[in-house]
């Protein structure tokens, strides 16, 4: 390989049948991941820390917060005011300034706001219109993002600038993120890291969380040999007539580098390489050529086995077709682009059946229906578009042989029952006495035996995944 990357059943049950993915069709837009949200200028900053130097988040790294062995808790300190502020209008993303206290130590000061798209607010605030959510809080957890380098400073806490805190409201497993992004992982595919954390606000137990990293140019440095390349969030290198898109929108989407675009722009050649080739094998030497062809056919098999099927191969169609959920990077030292995943909480659910009416995925890898014009499909009769009509995926589509080298391994390796059901049931007693407080304490969190349940419909799921 030539990788170079080192209790509220009511609530439940209305979250798992619009599940989310619809917004994404009635909006054509997932959470924007710029920092780039209202700052509230009347909140009160808690008293500048000032660090000494000996601190372990000013001297140790990141792998001590994404530790698999550990469950961490984590505690948000802020004023009644500015609590008060971002509960009662969550989806207008507003940061307020607070602190930071982990392992005995605050950090201080950070800004806090609540994260997601139109999904993660479904039956959680106040406002009568899920499809354009407003009003205050009304779950006790919400997705949350920590901006550590507060105030555009150059502090960092264990390496890291951002934490971002997933209330799992849509899995009652409570696994998905974790083991997905870990199956990710384990194949060679560059994905966040993923934990689970215990986190109170106020001191005030809020439950468990999925703790996982934010993609950005810290990430792209951690995993790559070259990691001051452009990174993107939600652009495919064709439209869905399968032509290039314009270089400004290309840079519209850039994460990393944005006041200051690589000159190669990489995915800009790609693209237009991909729409000058006339024949499979033309195709299949441009991929060859821009993609690393043992990392995207690991990004394939992990994807289509536990069923991602709210990102890039599930095409929306409204007035266009479109997909969401991943991220590009382009090195610009081997000058290959990089498929990134992101935004599980809906994996794993579709392996069975059309669990979910809105994000289930008509075609099995490769196949075509309704001569790739858009469809109805599902409970709902959304509609979309086979992903093999897109130019790229019909691409991939074509390298056979490694794409079935690349299932054969992860079968036999960590997707393997032994492995994985090693690995839920260190991870479930990891979490379990976290799952029993906030059973007890809190009046809206998933039951024990809820979650059990969920668990063991996980295991199911992957022992029919495997078999098939």
């Amino acid at each position: 390989m030539s990788l170079h990357f080192k209790h509220s059943t009511g609530l439940h049950s209305i979250k798992s049948v619009l599940s989310l993915g619809l917004i994404f069709i009635l909006s054509c837009s997932g959470e924007s991941e710029s920092d780039n949200t209202t700052v509230d200028p009347t909140s009160s900053d808690p008293v500048m820390i000032e660090p000494t130097g000996d601190e372990n988040y000013l001297n140790l790294d990141s792998d001590y917060i994404y530790d698999q062995s550990m469950l961490h808790t984590f505690e948000l300190t802020l004023s009644e005011e500015s609590l008060a502020r971002i509960d009662g209008d969550p989806t207008a993303e507003q940061y307020v300034s607070g602190s930071l206290t982990f392992d005995g130590e605050t950090v201080s000061p950070i800004g806090i706001r609540y994260k997601g798209s139109i999904g993660a607010f479904v039956g959680c605030v106040s406002g009568s219109d899920w499809s354009n959510p407003s009003g205050f809080k009304t779950c006790t957890k919400l997705s949350m993002k920590i901006k550590l380098n507060w105030l555009d400073s150059d502090d960092n806490f264990y390496g890291l600038k951002k934490l971002q805190f997933h209330s799992q409201n849509l899995d009652d497993s409570q696994m998905r993120d974790r083991l997905g992004y870990h199956l990710f992982r384990e194949m060679d595919v560059p994905a966040p890291r993923s934990t689970h954390a215990r986190l109170l606000i106020n001191g005030v137990y809020t439950g468990l969380y999925a703790l996982v990293e934010q993609i950005d140019g810290r990430f792209t440095r951690e995993n790559f040999d070259d990691g001051s390349g452009n990174l993107y969030k939600e652009v495919w290198p064709l439209s869905e007539d399968g032509r290039a898109l314009s270089e400004s929108q290309y840079i519209s989407a850039l994460k990393t580098n944005e006041e200051d675009p690589q000159d190669s722009m990489l995915m800009k050649a790609f693209a237009d390489e991909l729409e000058q080739s006339s024949t499979d094998m033309d195709l299949k030497e441009v991929i060859s050529k821009w993609m690393d062809i043992d990392e995207i056919m690991s990004y394939v098999v992990v994807d289509r086995m536990i069923q991602v099927d709210d990102g890039p191969f599930h095409w929306y169609c409204g007035d266009v077709c479109t997909n969401h959920n991943y991220y590009w990077y382009e090195d610009p030292t081997d000058h290959k682009l990089y498929l990134i995943p992101w935004d599980l909480d809906n994996s794993f659910e579709n392996i069975e059946g059309d669990f979910n009416p809105v994000t289930s995925i008509a075609d099995d890898w490769g196949e075509i229906s309704a001569n790739c014009l858009a469809f109805s499909y599902g409970a709902f009769g959304l509609r979309q578009r086979s992903a093999a009509c897109d130019k790229l995926t019909a691409g991939w589509v074509l390298f056979e042989e490694e794409y079935e080298a690349k299932k054969r391994e992860f079968l036999e390796g960590p997707f393997a029952q032994a492995n994985i059901d090693a690995l839920i049931d260190q991870w479930s007693a990891q979490i379990r006495p976290a799952t029993d407080e906030a059973d007890r304490k809190i009046p809206d969190a998933i039951g024990v035996s809820q979650w059990e349940n969920a668990l063991r419909s996980l295991k199911r799921s992957l022992s029919f995944a495997r078999n098939q």
